[in-house]
């Protein structure tokens, strides 16, 4: 079958629709995805006494310790030194803090690191919300709480009765945020 000059292969009109039809689709999905995030969803799983039972120590001293977090929504962040979105969404996460403390909630980071890691970073890049240290054992928490693939950063939002309201793999953006603080 031969096209004559001038006219449009068929073969190509079909190759530049299917294109065109997936590239559709992709855009349709990557729109739904903006409007309903990973997690965004309240999951119905309830925390147990196992999760508000851990403590972990603060690089200043001191230690946070989970059954004092109960009773109040949590956002809960893990995240490295070594690790840029992390190190990115942090001030985003603590302009959060800032706004929704009077309001009752809390907001935690643990730090998936070495100790003296997280250390120098927060002392050359202070945040106001609290900071504990997990080390390695954070990683099994993050998978146990969710994130099989252990990948960092990762973010889950409790609700005052102790609910997962969300989790998200990945960089936080704004929209995250606005939207659990009005959940």
């Amino acid at each position: 079958m031969t096209d004559s000059p001038g006219a449009p292969s068929t073969r190509r009109t079909w190759l530049y629709a299917g294109v065109a039809t997936v590239a559709g689709l992709a855009g349709a999905g990557g729109a739904w995805w903006r409007q309903h995030p990973e997690g965004s969803a309240p999951t119905g799983e309830r925390l147990d006494a196992a999760f508000w039972a851990q403590r972990f120590e603060r690089p200043e001293g001191g230690e946070i310790v989970f059954a004092e977090l109960r009773g109040k929504p949590l956002l809960l962040n893990f995240w490295a030194t070594w690790c840029p979105p992390c190190v990115e969404e942090m001030p985003m996460i603590n302009a959060f803090y800032r706004e929704v403390a009077a309001n009752g909630w809390q907001v935690v980071g643990l730090a998936i690191d070495q100790p003296s890691a997280v250390r120098k970073f927060l002392g050359r890049t202070p945040v106001g919300y609290p900071i504990g240290l997990a080390g390695l054992a954070g990683t099994d928490m993050v998978k146990q709480m969710g994130n099989a693939a252990g990948g960092l950063p990762f973010t889950v939002v409790v609700d005052a009765a102790g609910g997962v309201m969300a989790r998200k793999m990945g960089k936080l953006d704004a929209a995250d945020l606005q939207a659990w603080r009005r959940a």
